[in-house]
């Protein structure tokens, strides 16, 4: 879904530079879960219109899960030029800034405002971004004017879940969770020229994740579908739909509470998101761009976005949900990004 992430996050790389490692640590620095994230169009796909768009560890305050949102939906990559001999898509590099409203945790009912920082661009053919607190690289190289563009990569993610920042005082009796480092991949494919125009984008997307750290000790994985289309050579708007199903043992280490946990707490004990693999977030997300200097494929553009989550039904009944949370979950967010 077109969701703020994209705004300011999301990952691909492409041939090796000397500054991926540092674009892993800018990753978005707030926002929800993973694989059980996704939500913007994919890569962007060559074409004139060149793709419209959709960390390592930070401070504990700042990490919070946003693998959630997508990154292809917002914004646009760099514009073709007239060189007729080149065979990839033309290297771009975009960067954004701004702040994020988002749950405490997944499934609070508490709001935290956050910064947020998004990198993404195209190297040789090779596309990376950052988005949230992952860092991945699309390894299919893209061709210049192809409207087809499949993609398949490997994804490092940091999920920072109820690493801190708590507000609410049984979920933070609980204790705190410790970082968890996922990895795994993602996979996809995106159309230029569907409805309603030649630059209007439809992709999807999946996304596979597995804890490395024993944390959770178990995946998550996150199909996505999403829509977007330039209204006018400034202004774009996309619409994305995701969902995430979880490992027993992600349910487990996230929701589930033991005797000892409830007697600390004072909330009822639950067995019932680690006792199976279920969808455990359903989320839909709207997000928009305008550029301030005439042509989304360059310059300043303002970015903003709205994603409105469901938690699963297990997931919902967990007490730190249903008890002191919400199912109901929003993400608010809007910045200011550059692309060269």
């Amino acid at each position: 879904m077109p969701t703020l992430t994209p705004l300011f996050s999301s990952v691909r790389p492409k041939r090796s530079m000397p500054f991926l490692a540092a674009l892993a640590v800018i990753g978005f620095t707030a926002a929800p879960a993973t694989a059980e994230e996704a939500a913007v169009p994919a890569a962007p796909v060559a074409s004139r219109f060149d793709g419209l768009v959709s960390g390592t560890e930070q401070p504990a305050q700042y990490l919070q899960d946003v693998s959630d949102i997508d990154d292809d939906i917002l914004l646009p990559a760099a514009r073709d030029d007239d060189d007729s001999e080149r065979k990839w898509s033309r290297d771009y590099i975009s960067v954004a800034a701004g702040v994020l409203s988002t749950p405490s945790y997944n499934g609070s009912d508490d709001r935290r405002i956050l910064p947020a920082f998004y990198v993404r661009g195209r190297v040789s053919g090779y596309s990376f971004s950052t988005r949230g607190t992952n860092f991945q690289v699309d390894m299919i190289r893209h061709r210049r004017g192809q409207t087809t563009d499949y993609k398949f990569g490997p994804i490092i993610n940091l999920r920072g879940d109820r690493v801190s920042g708590i507000k609410d005082a049984q979920v933070e009796a609980l204790g705190e969770k410790k970082l968890a480092v996922e990895v795994g991949f993602f996979t996809g494919v995106t159309h230029t020229g569907v409805i309603t125009s030649a630059y209007d984008q439809i992709g999807f997307r999946l996304v596979g994740l597995k804890d490395v750290s024993g944390r959770h000790g178990s995946w998550a994985v996150s199909p996505t579908i999403d829509y977007g289309t330039p209204l006018s050579k400034r202004a774009f708007i996309g619409l994305s739909a995701s969902v995430n199903f979880y490992g027993k043992g992600f349910g487990r280490y996230y929701y589930d509470i033991d005797a000892l946990g409830s007697a600390a707490s004072g909330l009822p004990v639950y067995s019932g998101a680690g006792r199976k693999a279920t969808a455990g977030k359903y989320t839909l997300g709207l997000a928009g761009a305008y550029a301030l200097s005439g042509d989304l494929r360059k310059g300043f553009v303002m970015i903003g976005g709205a994603q409105y989550a469901r938690m699963g039904s297990r997931y919902a009944d967990s007490p730190i949900v249903a008890v002191a949370g919400s199912p109901n979950q929003w993400l608010l967010g809007g910045g200011l990004a550059y692309q060269f």
